[in-house]
């Protein structure tokens, strides 16, 4: 059985971000069981799996994910086993930096873990996509407030070598036209630079403003991509998945 996530044939790091970071910048957030790497359910749910996975390897993402725990999967187009449940299933693209006029804000201002319960705030109204109690700790996190309100921010997420993925970029309903997300991601990309490595974005397909957006701002289509989040089999179908998984192995 081959390593899993090792490079092959000169492989991209962005072909498998998830699994170029947990074995790369972020080895230290990684939980491995056998081939299937992810990162702890409190940080993100992402998880690395093999191309082509097997029963074991699905036993093994459910072993970490936990009954009933939930796993997201990026340029994944293979369905999940049936005891396996979908919870979406979309269309994305991946942008990198090609020309992004990356700068420093003013207003920005650093974000830490005493801020969290904020950030978890503004998520939650806003939507930009998961965010956890310690999502903060895969990189910088900046955000502006108004009046002492925290209204918009924007921060990294995946650490594939010489990559970092702006993520979490989110404007409150009261200051949107005002510019702040853009204002954030160029801060952002700024500091990526900084650390002398290059600022990548995912979005959804469908979200064609954005994407836009983002193109206006001297990012570009790199690849195509998917994404899948699926909940693992609980209770009796835990064990059945992992009763399964025995087998197969024996039998090999």
């Amino acid at each position: 059985m081959s390593a899993p996530h090792s490079p092959a044939g000169g492989a991209h790091p962005l072909d498998d971000p998830v699994g170029a970071s947990l074995t790369g910048p972020h080895a230290h957030f990684a939980e491995r069981r056998g081939r299937i790497l992810r990162y702890p359910a409190d940080v993100t749910p992402w998880a690395a799996v093999p191309d082509r996975p097997g029963v074991a390897d699905w036993a093994d993402a459910a072993a970490l994910a936990g009954p009933g725990g939930v796993i997201t999967i990026t340029a994944f187009r293979e369905p999940p086993p049936e005891d396996w449940e979908t919870v979406f299933r979309a269309e994305g693209v991946q942008l990198v930096d090609a020309g992004v006029a990356a700068a420093p804000d003013p207003e920005a201002v650093r974000l830490g873990p005493a801020d969290v319960p904020e950030m978890l705030d503004l998520v939650a109204r806003t939507q930009p996509g998961p965010f956890l109690p310690r999502t903060i700790e895969l990189g910088t996190y900046l955000g502006i407030r108004r009046e002492g309100v925290l209204v918009a921010m924007a921060g990294e997420r995946l650490h594939p070598p010489g990559w970092s993925e702006i993520s979490g970029v989110c404007t409150d309903e009261s200051v949107r036209g005002q510019g702040l997300a853009t204002r954030l991601l160029l801060a952002v990309s700024h500091e990526i630079r900084e650390r002398g490595v290059t600022p990548f974005m995912h979005a959804a397909a469908a979200n064609t403003r954005a994407v836009g957006l983002y193109e206006s701002l001297g990012f570009r289509l790199r690849r195509r991509t998917s994404f899948l989040a699926a909940l693992a089999p609980d209770g009796d179908r835990a064990r059945q998945a992992r009763g399964e998984a025995a087998g197969a192995a024996a039998r090999s």
